[in-house]
């Protein structure tokens, strides 16, 4: 048996430790008599235990002096400005407590959630629960919510019509889910399963437990046929199983009566033009002097437009935001910072690009969908960007040019992945067209297709800023000088992504690759057809997703292959494998093209109030792994003294460097 490097190496690391009974003899007593503030009467009244009382007996010690950071004082409000009701999704993506998650000093797993993980081969996974850990309404949190999602949810067909995740299954099969113990479980499968452990640290995690106390009232197999029935009227449901499904969404984070495992808990029940997230009681971290996590008492998030939430960030009506800033807001914000308490730090992105265009490789038009899936005709479209220009012209020339894949930082990096028909060069991108039989042209210079309609291509977006449209414009001109003719369509982001989905896009526009500092050990996922949100193949994505019960098989040979590969990723047992996989994977992807990368490397702007401690100056700001502001821990931010101002080549120390 060999235990999972996460969790010795938890063992030995500064970032996060486990307590040793010495340490909590001393610190718990001192929690006791340092309540947070917004709990204090709740405990003075009984309604709630003291601190010691509302821990685990194993709490997860934070170390922030080792982190460079400083001890916190309690109290405060975080404000925060969103675009929706669906941005209160971001309180689990911002909380992050998971099971495990990544540490942003080593980008390793270390256990969170859970005390321990012993790992054996990557195919049998032991998690050891903290004795005494509690839901945020104080119901403890043990292998029953395990067991419940496992039998009462995922294997059940009224609810989980497909079964269980795809993310459970490895060459189709689930795995074996035994309960040890009240705090033991263990998921074991015959062939390794590398992808686990990562997916249950993502930004949107893979999910193992339910609060099954609470669901179980929604539940035919616990609850009484009779109140079951009235709930499922009053709420206007289908049936219990769509009422189930209702009331179950911890991710979606929008039901305040869901126990949580998160930092704060939802207040507020949509619709709103304010979200309310106060502090969990029962959270399951303490600091070194033993106050318990979070430091701040509550979240609110302000509701706007996106097009305002720029100008209501630099009128200081926020503490901390990134969301729905860009970069070309960044010399905005920093005039701002001259008159306000806030000051602008730029982090790092690890997008394989921060923009990229996607060819529809399923687009139901017949004609176009064999145009979009020659090879020929994606290099000569990529051949014609002029990403030179496209960097000094937007973005300063702070950018790194070239395609949508892995970053200089990765270990798996190689000049050429990033070069390959990513040069501009617009000779040989007629060439190519040329080559294709597409030499017909009409009186303004477009090229035709074989039945006489001109090769006019509508890039649609999700019409959230001018930065993709901006973009666009430039990318006209290049695109017209070999032949195309460019038209541009703004949606909302839902109509948006269903119309990719159906296959009515030609082709989208939107963020290049999620993770682009992958090790051997990180998924390939992104590189085949894996999911529907890959705006390439949605529907070989969906395939897979559904287990081939929607959408359609991949059906040429290079997404096959691509498959093929991901799959001897996931079944390989040696990091060698691994590696030599991911080569393999990232050749036929930068020389296919199926995204067309422009740009990656573009600074995100994260606009922080002098009076908020414990946010990096310098940081990456990525979705998965990341979870944006997550891995940084917001439960360690606290409002104190207003700051000294950060130097400027602090600052800008981020735009001067490249990924």
């Amino acid at each position: 048996m060999k235990r999972l490097a996460l969790a010795l190496a938890l063992l030995r690391a500064p970032a996060l430790l486990l307590a040793p009974a010495l340490l909590l003899a001393q610190v718990l007593p001192a929690a006791a008599q340092n309540e947070p503030p917004l709990l204090a009467e709740k405990v003075a009244t009984g309604a709630l235990p003291e601190t010691a009382g509302r821990l685990p007996f194993d709490p997860l010690v934070v170390d922030l002096k080792n982190q460079d950071r400083e001890l916190g004082d309690y109290g405060g409000t975080l404000n925060m400005v969103m675009a929706g009701a669906k941005d209160v999704r971001q309180m689990v993506v911002y909380g992050y407590a998971r099971l495990v998650g990544y540490d942003p000093a080593t980008m390793e797993l270390r256990p969170d959630l859970a005390k321990e993980v012993i790992v054996e081969d990557n195919r049998s996974f032991t998690f050891v629960l903290r004795e005494g850990h509690r839901w945020s309404d104080g119901t403890p949190f043990t292998t029953e919510d395990f067991r419940y999602f496992w039998e009462d949810v995922a294997n059940n067909p009224e609810i989980s019509p497909t079964g269980p995740p795809i993310e459970l299954m490895v060459d189709g099969e689930p795995p074996t889910v035994k309960i040890l113990s009240p705090t033991r479980v263990r998921y074991s499968w015959s062939q390794p399963n590398p992808d686990f452990l990562p997916q249950l640290a993502g930004a949107r995690p893979l999910y193992l437990y339910r609060p099954s106390h609470h669901l179980k009232m929604y539940h035919d197999h616990y609850a009484e046929h009779g109140p079951l029935k009235a709930k499922v009227e009053e709420a206007q449901a289908r049936n219990w199983a769509a009422l189930h499904n209702r009331e179950d969404n911890p991710y979606k984070f929008d039901n305040p009566d869901l126990p949580t495992l998160q930092p704060w808990v939802a207040r507020t029940s949509p619709p709103a033009n304010r979200y309310v997230f106060e502090r969990n009681p029962y959270y399951h971290k303490i600091d070194a002097e033993g106050r318990q996590l979070p430091y701040i008492d509550t979240v609110v998030f302000q509701i706007a437009s996106p097009g305002l939430i720029p100008a209501k960030t630099g009128a200081g009506e926020s503490d901390l935001q990134a969301r729905y800033l860009n970069f070309e807001d960044y010399t905005f914000l920093r005039q701002g910072a001259e008159r306000g308490a806030y000051e602008t730090y730029l982090w790092k992105s690890a997008k394989g690009s921060h923009l990229a265009l996607f060819p529809n490789l399923n687009i139901e038009d017949p004609l176009w969908r064999e145009v979009m899936r020659d090879a020929r005709f994606r290099r000569a479209l990529s051949l014609a960007v002029n990403r030179h220009e496209l960097n000094e012209v937007i973005y300063f020339g702070l950018a790194l040019e070239g395609n949508n894949t892995v970053l200089p930082s990765s270990r798996l990096y190689e000049p050429e992945y990033r070069r390959k028909w990513a040069e501009f060069d617009l000779k040989r991108a007629n060439a190519l067209l040329d080559e294709m039989g597409l030499t017909e042209r009409d009186d303004r210079g477009v090229r035709l297709l074989p039945d006489g309609r001109p090769m006019e291509i509508i890039v649609e977006t999700a019409g959230e800023s001018t930065e993709e449209t901006d973009l666009l414009e430039l990318i006209h001109d290049t695109w017209l000088a070999a032949g195309i003719k460019l038209y541009t369509r703004p949606s909302e982001r839902t109509v948006f992504r269903n119309r990719i989905f159906a296959g009515q896009t030609m082709m989208a526009i939107s963020f290049g690759i999620e993770n682009g500092i992958p090790s051997a050990e990180s998924s390939p996922s992104e590189f085949a057809p894996t999911a529907q949100t890959q705006y390439m193949w949605p529907r070989w994505g969906q395939y897979y997703q559904t287990k081939g019960k929607a959408g359609t098989a991949p059906d040429i040979p290079e997404a096959v292959e691509l498959m093929e590969l991901y799959d001897t990723w996931r079944r390989s047992s040696t990091t060698e494998a691994r590696r030599a996989v991911w080569h393999e994977m990232l050749e036929i992807w930068s020389d296919q093209v199926f995204s067309i990368g422009l740009i990656a490397g573009v600074l995100q702007p994260v606009v922080v109030s002098l009076k908020l401690h414990n946010v990096p100056v310098q940081a990456i700001y990525n979705w998965d792994p990341g979870a944006h502001f997550g891995m940084h821990r917001p439960d360690t931010f606290f409002f104190g003294a207003e700051r000294p101002r950060t130097p400027d080549r602090v600052l800008t120390a981020a735009a001067r460097s490249r990924q």
